[in-house]
């Protein structure tokens, strides 16, 4: 089978069936993550990443392939989930810009995009690393451009593309020594081949295993955010826009002619009946989320530009008091708005105790999410807005959070920066340092600062058998992590703590701050005290409850 020339639908079904390939092997791409940590999430972000823009794609299936790229284009941006997700978003970003005026494309364009995709994503990335997604991508990319000078058949060059891929897979462990080292290939380079999989077995007519729908995927994703957000009210009267609205406008030539649609007018029109806000429009479609206490009013307006589809309303105060509403209910009178804070701050926190924790610091919104579950660009863009501030500082306090942040400061409206947090400790240290007198520029600088001013250590436990950085662990070790890097091993939870301190705690040391993970134990808080008491007396110990799963300890030396 030859195919001279791509349209948007056959497109579309790359995309799904690349999707739904990656969804199939995601706990697979999870198990390459190089550390044995039970929160290796490479293939989970990817997943849901790749998720969101297929659910956007479906949206907007049609005969141009330019319009079929911009709606994958916004899907991957606002679902992007960690490092892996983000970049992911970033490939298809360039390859989308590059198309979006064509209606078809030919195999060298085909070819030009995925090389396009590549400079996109390594422009976002601040220090490019060899041997990882990037690389897979780059070299299938330069492979595609030299079968497109041979070639004019689109098959040929996705088989290039993939075999490529899978070539440029196998070299990672030598162009990443961690990767060698420990025996597995790079799980986003991987995820990628999954995608390009899928997408040569459409042109190929082919079949893949089958996996998880998409739509069930979406639905789980969906369900559980919006659950968590009406959940979190603790009392219903502090529901000011009582029903969350979604829909999607196809918009209408003929009204459009009297009432031209213009993204940002229609965002602004919108604000003024509710909060959480998010509008996302290609040429054809606008996808909106609002809270509104009129959602009539919201649909009325939305009408002058088009047709409603995908409608769905739904009553947050019901859900939370979990009582059926009259149906003649009398509205209240719509509130005022907020008036907007000065400065916001929005963190991430994974566990309960850690969220009291930044909130008794400062912080205004605490995304739950950071180890098994990174907040999506669209997570933390919702945050962004609902601490309803002028100027907004985010701190991820995970470096596999820290672009999806970057890039939700990038796309929403309001004036916000991230501090490089990479860890719990690194927030806390940085939110201490926020200074209210200062200007964005001011604080970044000092806030960014604080972060040296803090060590961070963590224990957890291995899921696998590896043998990393010179240590032999075995599966169930309890791991003590300093800085980012596994430096002890033992058994026991508390004599890996121990090892790990002893790393950390120098003359210099002055305060050891003890996180309580959900899987340790007072008596072992109490070994712990007792270790730094009797070998760093000068030494002040604060002890919190963090309640974090998975990390049974995370220590901060100041």
């Amino acid at each position: 089978m030859s195919i001279k020339s791509l349209d948007g639908k056959r497109f579309a079904e790359m995309v799904l069936q690349g999707a739904n390939h990656l969804s199939s092997n995601a706990k697979y791409v999870d198990a390459l993550n190089v550390f044995p940590v039970p929160d290796g999430d490479t293939g989970t972000n990817m997943n849901l990443s790749m998720t969101s823009g297929a659910k956007e794609v479906r949206n907007n299936v049609q005969d141009h392939i330019g319009k079929v790229g911009i709606a994958l284009s916004k899907g991957l941006l606002m679902g992007a989930r960690g490092n892996s997700g983000v970049i992911l978003s970033q490939l298809f970003r360039g390859f989308s810009k590059a198309i979006e005026t064509k209606a078809r494309i030919n195999a060298f364009e085909f070819a030009a995009s995925l090389d396009a995709g590549v400079i996109t994503a390594y422009k976002a990335v601040m220090k490019p690393v060899e041997g990882t997604i990037l690389t897979v991508a780059k070299d299938s990319a330069k492979q595609a451009i030299e079968a497109a000078k041979k070639s004019d058949d689109i098959v040929t060059i996705m088989e290039a593309v993939v075999a490529e891929a899978k070539a440029s897979l196998k070299r990672t462990p030598d162009l990443l020594p961690v990767l060698k080292e420990v025996g597995v290939v790079d799980s986003g380079g991987q995820g990628l081949v999954f995608v390009y999989e899928g997408f040569l077995a459409v042109l190929k007519g082919e079949k893949l295993p089958e996996g998880p729908t998409l739509a069930s995927s979406m639905d789980y994703l969906v369900n559980a955010e919006h659950h968590k957000s009406v959940q979190s009210h603790m009392n219903t009267e502090d529901i000011e826009f009582g029903y969350c609205t979604e829909f999607m406008v196809k918009l209408d030539e003929e009204k459009l002619h009297s009432k031209p649609f213009s993204e940002q007018t229609f965002r602004q029109d919108l604000s003024q009946h509710g909060d959480s806000l998010l509008v996302i429009s290609d040429d054809q479609l606008v996808k909106v989320h609002i809270h509104a206490e009129y959602p009539g009013n919201v649909l009325t307006y939305a009408q002058t530009y088009g047709s409603l589809v995908n409608l769905k309303i739904e009553n947050m105060r019901e859900q939370h008091t979990n009582l059926l509403s009259d149906s003649n209910e009398k509205a209240s009178a719509p509130a005022k708005p907020k008036e907007k804070l000065e400065y916001g701050i929005v963190t991430v926190s994974m566990g309960s105790g850690i969220a009291e924790l930044f909130k008794s610091i400062g912080a205004h919104a605490v995304i739950e999410g950071g180890q098994t579950m990174n907040p999506s660009t669209e997570d933390i863009v919702k945050a962004i807005k609902e601490v309803n501030a002028k100027k907004v500082i985010i701190l991820p306090n995970n470096k596999n959070i820290i672009m999806a942040a970057e890039q939700a400061a990038e796309v929403t409206e309001e004036d916000a920066i991230v501090i490089p947090s990479k860890t719990v400790p690194q927030g806390m240290s940085a939110l201490l340092a926020f200074n209210p007198g200062a200007d964005l520029e001011g604080n970044k600088a000092g806030m960014t600062e604080a972060l040296q001013n803090v060590k961070t250590g963590q224990i957890t436990y291995a899921v696998r058998d590896t043998s990393i950085d010179g240590l032999e662990i075995e599966k169930d070790d309890f791991m003590g992590i300093a800085e980012g890097k596994i430096v002890v091993k033992d058994k026991d939870k508390v004599v890996s703590a121990t090892k790990l301190l002893d790393q950390l705690l120098d003359e210099d040391s002055e305060i050891l701050t003890i996180l309580k993970g959900e899987d340790a134990t007072d008596t072992d808080v109490d070994a712990i005290v007792e270790f730094v008491e009797a070998n760093y007396g000068d030494v002040e110990i604060e002890i919190h409850d963090g309640k974090q799963p998975l990390y049974a300890f995370i220590f901060s030396v100041e």
